[in-house]
Order: C-alpha cells, then structure tokens, then sequence
C-alpha cells in the first residue's frame, strides 16, 4: 500500500509540473510512512515540505495543490493537509482485502523482497574460541547472527554465513596444556593444576581420550612439567606468567609432533562439539575459516609487511607495534611479540583484509559487548592497510543471564561452572532459545527466565504465537469434522464480508509484515520481527475468541477462512526467519 500511495503521488508531482504549477526540474524523494496514531490516517507523507525550498513555495500551499491533483480511486477514502503540510491518507476498508490475496499468492514467499539487489554480504558469527562448549552467551550470538544473516537474505542479499576458528593463539596452547595435564592425573601423576588452565569436566574427557589412545607413552616426570616454572598466583606468583611457563615446558618435553596431537585433541574434540550444538540449534555456516590456514597461507605476515610499508609500525623492546592511537585508538598495540610470536590482533587484521578481498560489498560482525574496545582498533588497521573501514559493520551483543526460579544461574567459564547451549537447548527446547535469545536488541542485556521459557501460558510469548498457528490448522481440521469444504475462490471473491473491527485490525497488521521484515533486515534488529508476532497472535486470538470462522454462510465463512489462513502463513514465515517452528498442534 505505501508504495501504490507513493505512486499516486508521483503522479500528482508530474500532473502539477506538466501544468507548470511545479518547477520541471524537480526530482521528488517520495517517502510514504504509517502513522502512529490511526486518528491521524492511516498513511502520511512529509512530500509538500521536501518540496517547498526547490519550489520556492509554502509547504501547505504545495500541499493543497497535491492533494488537489491526487488520483485516489476506490481505496483511499480521504486525504487531509496536518499542520505545516503533511498529507495523511485515509483508507476504506476495501483497501486491506488486497493483502489476503498477496498473501495467498505469494505464500511462504509473502514479505521476501529483492531489495537488497544480490549485494553480496559476509556475516561472521559465534566464533568462539574452540577451549570450551558453547554456553549460553554463544547461543544468544548463534541466535542474533543467525537471525540477522537470514533476514538479510530474504530481502535479496547475497549472504555468506561463516565461522572463523580461532585454531591457534595462547588460548588454544592453554587448553593444550590443560588436556596434557589431565593426561598426566590420569596416568597417576600427582600435581597441582594452574590457576588459569581450563578445569571443565570436559578437559578431563578430552585427557582420557588421549590417555586410551596413547597409553603413558607421551608421560613425563611432573618435576621436569614444572621446572623452572615461575609459581602460580595462589603461591604469590602470576598466574599469567605461571601458565605461559608450563606450556613452554610441555613443548619442550613433547617435541612439536607430540605437542601437535594433544593440541589438535582438544581442538578436534571440542570444534566438532561446537559443529554438532549449532547445527542442533539449527544454525549453518557456508563456511569454517581457519585462523591456522591465515598463517600457513603467509597472509598475517602479508598483512603486517603492508603494515610497515604504509608507515604504521615501529619497534619497541624487540616488539612490532601498530600505531593504532594515529586513527583514535586509546594506545598502540602489539603486532608481533619480542620473542617473534605474532599476536591475536595481527590474525584479526589478515583474517579482515582477507574478508574485503573476497570481495563482499558488507562485511558483518557479531561480537560479544566485552570485545567492544576491539571494534576500533580493528578499523583502524584496516584504514591504515588502505582499505574502506566502513564496508565492516560491528555488531555488540551483550551477555545472557539466566534465571530459574527467580534466582539467578551463576557461570564462570574458565572454571567450567557454566550453563552449555546444549544444557539449555535440553531444558527450554530450541524453539524458546531462538526466540527468547532475539526478544531484545543485540546491545541491550538479557534476563533469560528459564520457567518462563518452559510454560505453557499466554505469558509465555513463543508458546503464545506458536499457539496462535496451531490454532488456525484446528479451525480447518473443525471444518472438516462438521463436512465443510473450505473454498479459496469464494472466500477471495467475497472479502467486502469482512467488515468487524478485529477483521480491519489483523488485515492492517497483515500488510505490515513486508515492511517489518526489511526494516529488521536493514538496521539488524531482529527483536522487531518477535514483538510484530505477539502482536499478530494477539489480534488473531482476541478475533477467535470474539467470532466464529465456521458459519452457515458460506461467503462469511470462507472470507474468514481466508484471513485466518492468511494470519497463519505470516506467523510460519515470521517464525521461519526467527529459526523457530511453527506447530499444528499443542
């Protein structure tokens, strides 16, 4: 309807032109939006006031020559002039009963658009660090990007949907360390594990596997693990210094083809978990970058020579630095490390350049809210490559706290004492933590109630929108239980039928959902799409309760049938996009 109304107007510019009432060189931006309040219209437009300073004319008076030049036909009912000069259209009720037919038509298709034109766009999501399973602050970023890369894509982009394993780095060596020391308790080695290693129960699984497939062939006396060990942080020490000490040890001990086999068993064991979980979750990737393949393709030793070549680098204490603080960052940062190890940031800038020269047009990030200082260091050593900062976008998403029974779940990740993704997906189902995970914007902090997510109650949002499907496909099965045959034809012909308020109300917030989908698409906030869908489900529940669908008429009945299979398409395709299922019954 917004865009039929922008026609009318367009074509009210040209009749006016053509007349020589408006200037010919006048190339109108016609922008048509729903208003907020109904008592206002149910459309307006700002196009007499855009118009008003290349016309060298009054806002209102260019109004009133509009709307005197409007064709409105059969479904605008009235136009009135608002204060300086907006325009707001009032439409019949026969203006909404095209939206059941596009809908009918159109099908799980109703609300995709191409207005994204197949520009092509990278989303990078989740990509935790292979040291642990998924918990429930990943699956808040699976849900979000998933979300984001979907909606995208139903509005005509081209999305490459990708994971990026960190399969190297400190933290991996840590993990290593912590599997290889689990190995030694199982060989019945008495130690004291490191303050900073990983101490989940999965470490443990992840050591016996190694100890059943190797034996105590890769042991070696605790004694020489620890020698010239700098004390951990319990004994007065660093436990940062402390970790590095022992990983340097176990290295040495091992030599590198040891080292690599209980380094890649704690990153196979947990990267295939992480694999399984989403694709459990329902999230797919087009694509598993690894950070390892950066390095053994040369391209972070590319990136930092561009690096030194622009004149953004300099040595300090044997250490590279970037000078980050040249593009506003708070200091400069650590490229390549004194003992000529590279650092996470130099992967993060080939890993970023790499993205551009694959050519996307956008390039989206979904990273937690605590890497938020990251964001610009990252463009700048993208600006300082000569690269256009602007095609990456940043999105922060803040963590999800739990709480059952009104308590809150208390989580600390290097510990292991944490809620996994797979933990939660078994509790609450996955169709509750996809839609629970998207109900607020990515930056806003959660509260994730975990009785609320498991009722069945009308508070429950998802089982109320689910419920609202389900209760459609009833209606039908009632229909032919009574020896009704629904009959689409008729019930298109005969939508002038459908004249009570809940029926103008639902096929209003019908026509909205295209509008909502492209609006949550572009600014990447799938919470809208949620909020919309409990609004539809309370519209179709409050005119199932006030009327009944299957009459003796058989021109209301079937009209009826008609928008509420209408109201039933548009919750599976919203619920679709959100990666939730849309029940037939419950």
């Amino acid at each position: 309807m917004k865009e039929q109304l922008a026609q009318l107007l367009t074509d009210a510019v040209a009749r006016l032109q053509a007349s020589d009432a408006l200037p010919a060189d006048l190339a109108p931006n016609v922008m048509v939006e729903r208003t907020r309040d109904r008592a206002h219209g149910d459309f307006a437009s700002n196009l007499a006031l855009t118009l008003a300073k290349p016309a060298r004319a009054k806002p209102r008076d260019i109004a009133e020559q509009l709307v005197s030049a409007l064709d409105t036909g059969g479904t605008v009912e009235k136009v009135e002039i608002a204060g300086p000069g907006f325009i707001n259209f009032f439409l019949g009720p026969t203006a909404w009963h095209g939206v059941i037919a596009d809908i009918a038509q159109a099908g799980a298709d109703y609300g995709r658009s191409q207005l994204g034109a197949g520009q092509r766009v990278q989303v990078e999501f989740v990509s935790a660090n292979p040291t642990g399973p998924l918990h429930v602050g990943h699956g808040r970023g699976a849900a979000y990007g998933a979300a984001v890369a979907d909606l995208l894509a139903a509005i005509g982009y081209d999305v490459h949907r990708e994971y990026y394993v960190n399969d190297a780095g400190r933290q991996m060596d840590i993990l290593a360390a912590s599997v290889y020391l689990r190995y030694l308790d199982l060989c019945g080695v008495e130690l004291s594990f490191p303050a900073n290693g990983y101490q989940g129960d999965y470490v443990w699984d992840i050591g016996a596997t190694v100890h059943r497939e190797h034996g105590e062939r890769l042991q070696h006396p605790v004694a020489e693990v620890f020698a010239g060990v700098p004390p951990d942080e319990p004994a007065g020490g660093d436990k940062e210094a402390h970790i590095d000490g022992v990983i340097a040890r176990i290295r040495d001990l091992l030599g590198a083809d040891d080292y690599r086999l209980v380094f890649d068993a704690g990153l196979t064991a947990i990267l295939h978990n992480i694999r399984q979980d989403l694709k459990e979750f329902g999230v797919e990737y087009d694509e598993w970058f690894s950070e390892r393949a950066l390095t053994d393709s040369s391209a972070v030793e590319v990136a930092i020579e561009r690096l030194k070549a622009s004149g953004h680098t300099y040595e300090d204490n044997g250490a590279l630095w970037f000078r980050a603080t040249d593009y506003g960052d708070e200091k400069d940062r650590v490229i390549v490390r004194d003992n000529g190890q590279t650092t996470y940031f130099a992967s993060d800038i080939a890993y970023h350049a790499n993205k551009l020269e694959r050519g996307y047009d956008r390039v989206i990030d979904v990273w937690g809210a605590d890497h938020h200082g990251y964001v610009p260091r990252v463009k700048a050593a993208l600006t300082a490559l000569g690269d256009d900062p602007e095609r990456l976008d940043v999105l922060l998403v803040q963590f999800a706290v739990l709480y059952r029974g009104g308590v809150k779940v208390q989580m600390s990740t290097r510990s292991g004492e944490f809620v996994t993704l797979r933990e939660l997906r078994r509790e609450v189902g996955n169709d509750a933590a996809r839609y629970f995970y998207v109900m607020r914007k990515c930056e806003q902090h959660m509260d994730f109630d975990l009785d609320l997510a498991r009722s069945q109650s009308n508070d429950n949002p998802v089982y109320y929108v689910q419920y609202a499907h389900a209760r459609v496909i009833s209606v039908f099965r009632q229909l032919e239980e009574k020896g009704y045959r629904r009959d689409s034809a008729e019930g298109l012909a005969q939508l002038t039928r459908l004249t009570e308020d809940h029926e103008q109300e639902l096929m209003i917030n019908l026509s909205r959902y295209p509008e909502i989908v492209e609006a949550a698409a572009i600014n990447h906030e799938p919470h809208q799409l949620p909020h919309y869908l409990r609004e539809l489900a309370n519209d179709f529940h409050t005119y199932y309760n006030a009327h009944t669908f299957i009459v003796e008429d058989s021109a209301l009945r079937n009209a009826r049938l008609e928008l509420i299979d209408a109201t039933r398409q548009v919750i599976a395709n919203g619920l679709g996009l959100l990666g939730v299922s849309a029940p037939e019954s419950m």
